[in-house]
């Protein structure tokens, strides 16, 4: 007899800018049962974990960036979203990734950042799945990146000037509308998407996350996600290092 191939379910997406908090609704998320294969640990940007799988970004997305010769990092140049080639084989790439690092049955979840700047790749590859956008104040974003040490392109004055600014700060804020963008393109052009705020659950505040979360049919664990979340991490107010 010839070997059951398994079937995947469809994803759990999460994006959004970097620095607005997409590590803390991926650990909530995780927390809920979403397989996520092997994912970053924690290090001095985020403490608790980036909960990217680790596979995914270094094997396909940035040298996928680099084919199309954008910066690796998403930060500048960005791709042009409208002259994207996409991948035949991204769907079939990205599910033995996770089928390799052990998954079984049930939801499984990636989370990139930089996947909004090529929703195009995964909305073909994976037309059924369920969208996490995550969003944060455009201001404490870039406040957040002025103080993260990887985030360096809008310290660099040619690309100042590139995007018409004269500050990093402003930089940083140019870079983050450009990813608001991508979040309207996607909703307008029907992606089965919903919007969090991260912050709200920093305040205590968790109706948001338990909506997202029985939306995707996931088990709701409040204990695991509030010993999760820690107000301590996500310092907005001051600019300082949040969760990722």
């Amino acid at each position: 007899m010839g070997e059951t191939k398994l079937e995947m379910k469809e994803p759990i997406l999460i994006t959004g800018a970097a620095r607005s908090g997409t590590s803390l609704v991926a650990g909530s998320i995780f927390r809920c049962n979403a397989f996520g294969g092997v994912m970053r640990g924690a290090n001095s940007n985020n403490r608790k974990g980036m909960y990217e799988n680790v596979r995914v970004v270094q094997t396909l997305v940035k040298p996928y960036f680099e084919s199309i010769r954008v910066d690796r990092l998403g930060q500048y140049p960005l791709p042009d979203i409208h002259n994207l080639p996409i991948p035949s084989d991204w769907r079939q790439k990205v599910q033995k990734v996770f089928m390799d690092e052990g998954y079984k049955e049930g939801p499984w979840f990636y989370k990139g950042a930089k996947m909004c700047l090529m929703w195009p790749i995964w909305f073909h590859s994976f037309p059924d799945a369920k969208w996490i956008i995550v969003r944060r104040k455009p201001s404490d974003i870039a406040h957040s990146c002025c103080k993260t040490a990887f985030m360096s392109a809008y310290r660099k004055s040619f690309i100042q000037r590139a995007v018409k600014v004269s500050s990093e700060f402003d930089g940083w804020l140019w870079w983050e509308r450009q990813h608001r963008n991508r979040f309207v393109e996607m909703i307008e052009n029907g992606l089965n998407c919903k919007v969090i705020w991260p912050d709200r659950m920093v305040r205590g505040d968790y109706r948001q996350l338990y909506d997202v979360v029985e939306w995707l049919g996931l088990e709701w664990n409040e204990k695991a996600i509030i010993e999760f979340v820690d107000p301590k991490l996500w310092k907005a107010r001051k600019g300082v290092h949040a969760h990722g």
